[in-house]
């Protein structure tokens, strides 16, 4: 079996590309993961998703772990054949879920205590359960346990949180079954202080990861924040693992994030949006349920070769999502996650011919031009 590794190509600034090679195959890098929370990409088949691009799913602990139960997809042979989906798969540890549930979970050293939001019943959540449903679910990528505090936050709290988060980094580490194809990746915590991303990084190498992930952002704190944040993490993280940017983001997010050395992200955005009659396109956003597209033949981007563009019109689609019509969610969600593809095979080109600025300077000033004009 391929065991699992991270070769990188190239480097054009601090933009790199390279390949994550784990047991279900490669990943080529800068990825975008669609999430997959509950052994679905929502409104998609696993053949639809695997025909945009992509090469690997995020699935959600929290979410499996209560329905159907770890245990069970274990016994039907493990996520990738319980969904289907024959591509690796990266589980998140279930952390953030849990964090979420303000009034439904007590946190302590060992982990967090919480009620369940589909049934009202209590479970435990350590590190080490944590890596063992991941463990049970067959994920190639497993995330560690870390606690994610919100922001805005004082920073003797982020402070506390990220502590917490590294000692749960080493329990995580100690509980997770080495095996060929299979990696751990450590969560850098320290909200948007410079001195606390530093040190959480170093903990993370010291304790040692076959990946790094840059937790705690994309929860408020916006754009420059984020890209701050990133500015004086980054440089902390080896060069010679991948690097992942978790729950971002925007198509600027990623960009931005990529030129500041990030290899992989993930976010329900491209999925919640094409469920919600949002449409992303190089020249931006659109709003498919707006009046404008009632009577326009013409594709959302005539550029894209997803089916929502080579077989419907903006017409189509606009009244699919006015009747509140399945198909419209589905073919939405489609046309985001091949734009999504589509916008990393772009960056992916431009690193490795040397033009990243270049691309990052016709990415803004396409997106810059708006949508095309109403008829």
């Amino acid at each position: 079996m391929t065991a699992f590794g991270f070769e990188l190509f190239t480097t054009d600034g601090q933009a790199r590309t390279g390949r994550v090679d784990t047991a279900h195959g490669p990943v080529h890098t800068p990825a975008f993961m669609p999430v997959g929370t509950a052994a679905t990409v929502k409104a998609m088949m696993p053949e639809s998703v695997k025909a945009t691009g992509a090469e690997i799913l995020l699935g959600n602990t929290y979410h499996l772990m209560l329905r159907p139960g770890a245990e069970r997809i274990a016994k039907l042979g493990g996520l990738h054949e319980f969904m289907n989906w024959d591509l690796p798969i990266l589980t998140d540890s279930g952390g953030y879920q849990v964090m979420s549930l303000t009034d439904l979970r007590k946190l302590d050293e060992d982990g967090v205590t919480f009620r369940s939001h589909i049934d009202g019943s209590y479970h435990k959540l350590t590190p080490e359960r944590s890596i063992e449903v991941q463990h049970l679910l067959d994920a190639d990528i497993t995330m560690c346990f870390d606690e994610c505090p919100p922001f805005p936050c004082e920073k003797d709290e982020v402070a506390r949180a990220t502590e917490l988060s590294m000692r749960w980094a080493q329990r995580s580490r100690d509980a997770f079954v080495d095996r060929p194809g299979y990696g751990l990746f450590g969560i850098c915590q320290g909200g948007v202080h410079e001195d606390l991303r530093e040190q959480s990084a170093k903990a993370l190498i010291d304790i040692g990861f076959d990946g790094y992930a840059v937790g705690g952002l994309a929860v408020g704190e916006g754009r420059e924040r984020m890209f701050a944040a990133l500015d004086v993490t980054t440089p902390h993280l080896p060069t010679d693992k991948p690097r992942y940017l978790m729950g971002v983001g925007k198509p600027e997010d990623i960009v931005g994030a990529v030129a500041r050395g990030i290899d992989m992200f993930d976010c329900v955005l491209p999925t919640r949006s094409g469920r919600t009659g949002q449409a992303w396109t190089s020249r931006g956003s659109i709003n498919i349920r707006n009046a404008r597209h009632n009577e326009d033949p013409r594709p959302l981007d005539e550029n894209c070769a997803c089916p929502a563009c080579t077989n419907h019109s903006r017409a189509y689609l606009h009244h699919l999502n006015k009747a509140d019509e399945i198909l419209g969610a589905m073919l939405l969600t489609w046309h985001n996650l091949h734009y999504y593809q589509d916008l990393m095979k772009g960056i992916r080109a431009a690193i490795t011919q040397g033009r990243f600025a270049d691309f990052q300077a016709q990415f803004a000033a396409t997106r810059a031009l708006g949508d095309i004009d109403a008829l």
